[in-house]
């Protein structure tokens, strides 16, 4: 089994929205640098109980070079947070970023967007 046949996309949604959202802000962070935010469920909210929850989002870019880079994490305690992170990036430096989602029930869903 490869892993790109675990990872789920669009194609697979179903009722619930899991697709992580890939928001880039141009100098919206501190100092002016930009605001990569990864949202699952923005415009279908997620259920977020302890029996069924996101449970995490990760956030990879690839540099314009082909490097790909981890370029953090976010946990989530069920009931209590929502699967909303954001991340401080150069985007300039970067020619796409990914985010995968973990779905305590359905999985890793994984997202895509160039720059």
């Amino acid at each position: 089994m490869k892993f790109d046949e675990i990872l789920k996309g669009r194609e697979a949604e179903g009722r619930e929205k899991h697709v992580p959202t890939i928001e880039i802000g141009k100098g919206r962070g501190e100092g002016d640098v930009d605001v990569v935010r990864v949202v699952v469920g923005k415009d279908v909210p997620h259920p977020n109980t302890v029996e069924h929850h996101i449970a995490w989002v990760e956030l990879y870019g690839v540099k314009k070079d082909g490097q790909v880079v981890d370029l953090g994490r976010t946990d989530f305690a069920p009931g209590y947070t929502n699967p909303n992170a954001r991340f401080q990036v150069p985007a300039p430096e970067f020619k796409a970023f990914c985010a995968l989602a973990y779905c305590n029930i359905h999985g890793v869903w994984e997202n895509c967007v160039e720059l």
